[in-house]
């Protein structure tokens, strides 16, 4: 029994190293997390995904929602504000002083 399950898990280590599985999370060795790229063609597509994320909370916010789509909704805001690009908006405001001066 136990050479017919070490046979199982040969193949199936053999079949995940012959092809791409699993490459959609990225690991992300600093904090034990994963990631998934988003392909965008600018910050203003980033803006107006952003604001489309934002304005579905805000309608369902306004409107009774039960505790599963509550929870559906924390979770949506979680993404919002994992895609709010805080870095170039340090730069904008670097670049809007030296501009002042």
């Amino acid at each position: 029994m136990e050479i017919a399950e070490t046979e199982k898990l040969e193949n199936l280590k053999k079949i995940m190293s012959n092809m791409e599985f699993f490459t959609k999370l990225n690991p992300d060795a600093n904090n034990n997390s994963l990631s998934v790229p988003i392909k965008l063609s600018s910050y203003y597509e980033l803006n107006l995904m952003v604001s489309s994320l934002l304005k579905t909370s805000i309608s369902l916010l306004k409107n009774d929602i039960s505790s599963g789509i509550a929870i559906d909704l924390i979770i949506l805001l979680e993404i919002v504000l994992q895609l709010l690009p805080e870095d170039e908006m340090e730069l904008l405001d670097k670049i809007r002083e030296i501009d002042k001066r």
